[in-house]
């Protein structure tokens, strides 16, 4: 591990409040110094409880016990699907908090001291009853996050209160306090991303969401004639938005040779403009007709691979399986993961679309932030005009497991001050 910097020393040495927080950009060093700290406080925390905190069971063991393994194996012993662990020896309970009885695991304890990786996710009343849980006398609180928005309860509650909470004490990071990055990464991640995270993850600014959410959607630069598609490896899936009184959409997902994504085609049904409506058999119907045709415009024996449906369809899920449709299962739809993934891509250069997606061509420019859930601390797009938006981020989100690699290595070839000519010639 590379030497700490200074504030990430700073930050371990001056947090003995009860309430300690690291907050700011992502790769900046926070979650390293948090966690140093947190293993220090381990050894010498007073009889009681502990506790983890975070998303789910899956980001604790990610974001929390593997980074402490990687300081050293002997922090941590840690059966995988557990809600157990041993920190420095400590038996340390661990809680996900995106489930809703959260709160009542923690209200049955008394704890000693708890970790909470990234805070801005938790419910607030989990929070508030997280601080009344920690009445051992001594008992301190750990949290790192990534900012959000301005109204966050977080902020608005306490950060923008500091000088009236003696108790809290907060460090805020930047990538320049990270000492274990190259000039070329921070590069490489001030590109990837755009408006509202790239004022977050980046600059470490708490703001609100507004305006355009694919802030940098350009026609020119991002949309191709269906008949220049790339070679392709794979027809990764198709990401399949179902609406009723809505629009139905389904657009496929393709990984071409150089390493970067393409929405290849688009079936779309909206009753507005057929001025009727479509049962489940009859988008069955039609969406099965529509994935046995041809989708490249050169000879090809790839197929769509899956086919992703919004969890919540699912009367159209049984009427697909009803008729012998096996590619089908959920879609990821994990909405802020969904949009900053596919924001990210489209700020690379690494995905296009062709001009036979034309629902997401009319879309791409008008999404935008809820202002009305922007006034309520919440960051939500507007639910108009966004159907085969969706199906594209179902489809990319899905899939990411097979084409991040890819994906990486296409964006490291650009990246190469020494790039091999061939490599650029792939690049073009």
């Amino acid at each position: 591990m590379a030497a700490l910097s200074t504030a990430q020393r700073a930050s371990i040495l001056e947090s003995t409040a009860s309430v300690n927080g690291w907050e700011g950009s992502i790769r900046s060093g926070k979650t390293i110094a948090s966690l140093i700290r947190w293993a220090e406080y381990v050894t010498a925390a007073p009889d009681g409880h502990l506790a983890i905190m975070g998303w789910t069971l899956t980001t604790i063991q990610r974001n929390v016990l593997d980074p402490l393994i990687n300081l050293d194996p002997r922090i941590v012993r840690h059966t995988r699907g557990s809600n157990i662990a041993w920190v420095m020896d400590r038996e340390v309970q661990l809680v996900g908090f995106s489930d809703k009885r959260s709160e009542a695991v923690i209200r049955g304890l008394t704890l000693a001291g708890a970790y909470i990786d990234e805070a801005t996710l938790m419910p607030e009343q989990t929070f508030v009853q997280l601080l009344g849980r920690l009445s051992v006398d001594g008992a301190k609180l750990f949290w790192t996050t990534n900012p959000d928005s301005q109204s966050h309860w977080l902020r608005r509650r306490y950060l923008t209160r500091l000088n009236a909470l003696p108790d809290w004490r907060v460090f805020h990071f930047t990538m320049a306090d990270n000492p274990a990055l190259s000039a070329e990464y921070v590069a490489s991640k001030r590109r990837e991303f755009t408006g509202l995270w790239y004022r977050r993850f980046i600059l470490g600014e708490w703001v609100s969401a507004e305006g355009a959410i694919y802030d940098s959607w350009d026609p020119d630069r991002h949309v191709i004639p269906w008949e220049d598609t790339p070679p392709l490896r794979r027809l990764l899936g198709v990401g399949l938005d179902y609406g009723t009184t809505n629009p139905s959409s389904a657009v496929l997902l393709g990984l071409t040779e150089d390493g970067t994504l393409v929405l290849v085609d688009e079936w779309r049904h909206d009753p507005a403009v057929s001025q009727h409506r479509l049962t489940d058999a009859q988008v069955s119907a039609q969406l099965r007709d529509w994935l046995a045709t041809d989708h490249l415009p050169y000879p090809s024996d790839l197929q769509p691979e899956w086919l992703f449906v919004d969890p919540a369809a699912a009367s159209l899920k049984v009427q697909l399986h009803q008729d012998g449709e096996r590619r089908v299962t959920d879609a990821d739809n994990q909405v802020h993961y969904g949009i900053r993934t596919v924001a990210s891509l489209l700020a690379l250069g690494a995905l296009t679309v062709t001009d036979r997606c034309q629902g997401v061509i009319d879309e791409a420019p008008s999404y935008a932030w809820d202002p009305k859930a922007t006034e309520k601390g919440e960051d939500k797009p507007l639910k108009i005009a966004d159907h085969s938006l969706d199906a594209a981020r179902y489809a990319i989100t899905t899939t990411e497991t097979f084409w991040r690699p890819w994906v990486d290595d296409w964006r490291q070839r650009q990246e190469a001050p020494d790039a091999d000519p061939a490599d650029e010639h792939l690049a073009a």
